[in-house]
């Protein structure tokens, strides 16, 4: 029964996150809102509602572990497993221009998210601290591109044009939104639930769970959007997703669940995971700035990473029970 609902919880979230996304951006364009705006927060912070959902349902059932195994995790599969699978389908090619403040917000929050996790728990006060940063980051990229329209305004306007015909209804693309936010509630309790059971019967971690399943159902829409630029061959909006995704992951989704809830830091995540996210990280704004490309023998070398990193997780599984 726990696994027939993590599996649908996969799919609720999957197809949940996506329909949220295509409906919101639906919206906001039948309102006249600035495609600007709609590309940098609803795309943005739309791909991450299904880890928003499923992290505040984690911590309510006082599963720390779970919450933020599904924060690291999805960071860690959005850049190796996503990018990966992106860039074998077709190459990436990034224009350093077109990241250079995202990306060190993007840096500026990994290594937040490490430096407060040494408190062994992120608190009400870390959370609202995370949450203002994102808040200043959002409010300060749409003033700064609105006024220069440069490459990264480009980015987030194509970003919007990639997930939502115009030519949508405007009902339908209410009705769209609200199927989305149902099934990603629906699908966070189930897969919350049925992880939770699976790690009582079988003694396996909640942490490793968050890291895995989780992380990767989560992410779903993240590899849907992804995989649907690559085969536009617009990857430059692939990358963007990831990187935005993952500040919104960190700040917002680590920053709102703490306001609600403390999340105490296992001991794992901050001993190993946590310092993996460093490095991956790195990997990832190297990418950016170095070849200016992610070449398909790249993108399998960042899949092997995730596979490698995948037999670890089940090694120390292993050695826990």
């Amino acid at each position: 029964m726990a696994i027939l609902q993590i599996f649908l919880g996969l799919i609720c979230l999957g197809l949940g996150g996506d329909a949220l996304v295509r409906g919101a951006v639906g919206v906001a364009e039948r309102l006249k809102i600035s495609p600007l705006v709609t590309g940098l927060v609803l795309v943005g912070f739309g791909t991450s509602m299904p880890e928003l959902v499923t992290s505040l349902n984690a911590v309510l059932k006082g599963s720390s572990g779970l919450a933020i195994g599904n924060v690291v995790g999805s960071n860690i599969a959005n850049i190796l497993l996503i990018l990966g699978l992106t860039a074998m389908i077709f190459p990436i090619a990034t224009d350093p221009k077109a990241f250079k403040r995202d990306a060190p917000m993007l840096a500026f929050a990994t290594v937040a998210c490490v430096i407060f996790a040494f408190n062994g728990e992120f608190g009400r006060i870390t959370g609202f601290a995370f949450v203002s940063f994102l808040l200043a980051y959002v409010v300060f990229t749409y003033l700064t591109e609105r006024q220069t329209h440069d490459a990264q305004a480009q980015l987030h306007i194509d970003a919007t044009k990639l997930v939502a015909p115009s030519t949508r209804p405007f009902w339908l693309s209410v009705l769209i939104a609200a199927t989305g936010i149902t099934l990603v509630i629906l699908g966070a309790h189930w897969i919350v639930t049925g992880s939770i059971t699976i790690a009582r019967t079988f003694g396996v971690s909640e942490t490793v769970i968050g890291l895995t399943i989780v992380a990767v159902g989560t992410s779903l829409p993240e590899l849907a959007t992804s995989i649907a630029a690559a085969i536009r061959k617009q990857t430059d909006i692939a990358f963007g997703n990831i990187v935005g995704s993952n500040i919104f992951n960190t700040l917002g989704i680590l920053g709102a669940t703490s306001m609600i809830v403390p999340i105490t830091v296992p001991a794992n995540v901050l001993t190993y995971d946590l310092w993996i996210l460093i490095v991956v990280t790195a990997l990832l704004l190297w990418a950016a700035f170095t070849d200016a490309r992610l070449s398909r023998r790249e993108g399998a070398v960042f899949l092997g990473l995730y596979i490698a990193y995948l037999g670890f997780l089940a090694v120390r599984a292993a050695g826990a029970t």
